[in-house]
């Protein structure tokens, strides 16, 4: 609770001091809105600019972290389904042909001789 952003919403070292609490309890998403909103009153105000510069490339960062994560639990299913067979996703390449974007899988019989 911040009495000072609700009492008024305008006051922009009020919305500072809140995106840098915001930000020390690793509430990113609230820091990020309450920097823009620093900006739309001020656009002047360098340390909400390099904040949400700097948000921005975390952002994309964490969507790149994101996505292993979800490959690799993708893996690990597949690789709970394949193993009763003798099998695992390593058995698998998958090649993206450049022209059309679209995907060709091709089992490998022995992957670790392959490398």
């Amino acid at each position: 609770c911040f009495p000072a952003v609700e009492l008024d919403p305008h006051y922009v070292r009020a919305l500072l001091r809140r995106a840098e609490l915001y930000e020390k309890t690793e509430k990113l998403d609230e820091a990020l809105e309450d920097y823009k909103a620093v900006l739309e009153k001020d656009p002047s105000v360098h340390q909400a600019r390099e904040a949400c510069m700097v948000s921005l490339s975390l952002s994309e960062g964490k969507k790149c972290h994101v996505h292993h994560l979800q490959i690799c639990k993708l893996k690990d299913l597949g690789n709970l389904v394949l193993r009763p067979f003798g099998l695992s996703t390593e058995n698998f390449q998958v090649k993206q042909d450049s022209s059309t974007g679209s995907y060709s899988i091709n089992f490998v019989q022995n992957p670790n001789n392959n490398r």
